[in-house]
């Protein structure tokens, strides 16, 4: 019979939001006589609201001992609240968790080290808070090193780690200091491909040895290849849990929606640049919920820029719903002056196979990020083919494109 390691019961967190709403645009006489004003009281030209934000609301699972069990949800679906909870980094508003065994969690980077001591010493600092004596810490020690490979900086301050190092050391020591439950969240995304290759492989081999494992991340194939229950979260609620393969395609079956219009919320901090809506259409600007395959097609994005920015660039990426990348475009840098504007990425000719695929927008002026978007917009393309007889291949199913490479036989 399995055994519950642990139970949530009617778990909920919320959080007090405070808005400020201002002047958007203030002359600096204006800042420096409000200033003055505000020595003597409080300025009238902000108002200031409150509004609560149920990140988690009633969210009732039990995880068994052994159990790989995926997290997945949308951007704002709890994931990561679940986490910080689990993890008693965050205290619930209301419901009771019971944890039976040791928790190493990884979460967002930063969380779990001292900055000022050094890799070494934050080994030996992590182990005690887990409970481990020194000497059972120092029989993992060279495992956790050689893991990381950060054996060259180890009496160095981690403060001074690249996100890459510092995410190899934290992951190793969570991994290798043996607790019976281990949390990482999407913080793996920092780490080079080979690294998410060895740190899946090292989360197996800690489930195969009876601890628990709790996943959270975007990326579909690595939960789908590792985790063998599941949680769909949406909203902070709890929309389904049981065998990851039947979690994701609910998943997918709710993220896909056969649209041609997307509108964006509008970031709670405006930056300088945002996008606000994305719309497929046919080189003529009608719009087109499905493209048959063959088709030609163009995405429309429309952008607000708030104040002048040097170099500016959108971006629109393509992957499969499972975020396997399958291309990105961006426009040349280029200067933009306050207003509203729009870019038109038309398809060139790329023919891709029957099925849905995530649009990413994202805006950025010299290698910074105004405004991202990784999973509000969605191509379908439809099971109808305009290609004539000659463009067609015999299986539509041998790939993402269609396009067939120049081949030549010729007689040696």
């Amino acid at each position: 019979m399995a055994t519950p390691i642990i139970t949530v019961e009617h778990l909920s967190k919320r959080y007090l939001l405070r808005h400020q709403q201002a002047e958007r645009y203030t002359a600096l006489r204006d800042v420096l006589t409000n200033k003055a004003r505000s020595l003597f009281r409080r300025s009238a030209s902000a108002t200031i609201t409150r509004e609560e934000f149920m990140a988690l609301n009633d969210v009732n699972f039990t995880v068994n001992a052994g159990d790989r069990v995926g997290i997945i949800g949308r951007n704002g679906a709890g994931k990561s609240t679940l986490l910080k909870v689990l993890s008693r980094i965050v205290d619930p508003t209301q419901g009771r968790i019971t944890i039976d065994g040791r928790v190493a969690s990884l979460l967002e980077v930063g969380t779990g080290f001292h900055p000022e001591l050094s890799g070494r010493e934050n080994i030996f600092l992590n182990g005690a808070i887990l409970g481990m004596g020194r000497a059972e810490i120092r029989s993992k020690f060279d495992e956790i090193v050689e893991f990381a490979e950060v054996e060259r900086f180890l009496d160095t301050p981690v403060k001074r780690y690249s996100s890459g190092m510092y995410v190899r050391l934290a992951f190793a020591v969570a991994a290798h200091l043996e607790p019976e439950i281990l949390i990482v969240d999407e913080v793996l995304a920092v780490g080079d491909a080979q690294f998410q290759k060895k740190c899946l492989g090292k989360m197996q081999d800690v489930s195969g040895r009876g601890r628990t494992v709790i996943f959270v991340s975007h990326q579909m194939d690595a939960v789908q290849r590792l985790c063998n229950k599941g949680m769909l979260l949406h909203k902070g609620t709890l929309v389904t849990e049981g065998p990851m393969s039947e979690v994701i395609s609910k998943y997918l079956e709710n993220a896909a929606s056969a649209e041609a219009d997307f509108n964006f919320e509008l970031p709670l901090m405006l930056p300088a640049a945002y996008a606000t809506a994305l719309r497929i259409e046919d080189p003529d600007g009608h719009p087109l919920s499905e493209v048959p395959i063959g088709a030609s097609w163009q995405v429309r994005i429309s952008f607000t820029v708030e104040r002048p920015i040097e170099s500016f660039i959108v971006g629109l990426g393509l992957t499969t719903m499972l975020e396997l990348p399958v291309r990105t475009s961006w426009s040349e840098p280029t200067s933009v002056v306050p207003g509203r504007y729009e870019a038109i990425f038309a398809n060139d000719g790329i023919h891709l196979t029957e099925g849905q695929y995530k649009l990413i927008v994202g805006l950025s002026t010299r290698g910074q990020n105004l405004h991202y978007i990784p999973d509000k917009a969605t191509l379908t393309v439809s099971e109808i083919s305009t290609l004539t007889s000659n463009e067609r291949i015999l299986n539509t199913k041998s790939g993402l494109i269609l396009n067939q490479m120049p081949v030549r036989i010729a007689r040696m």
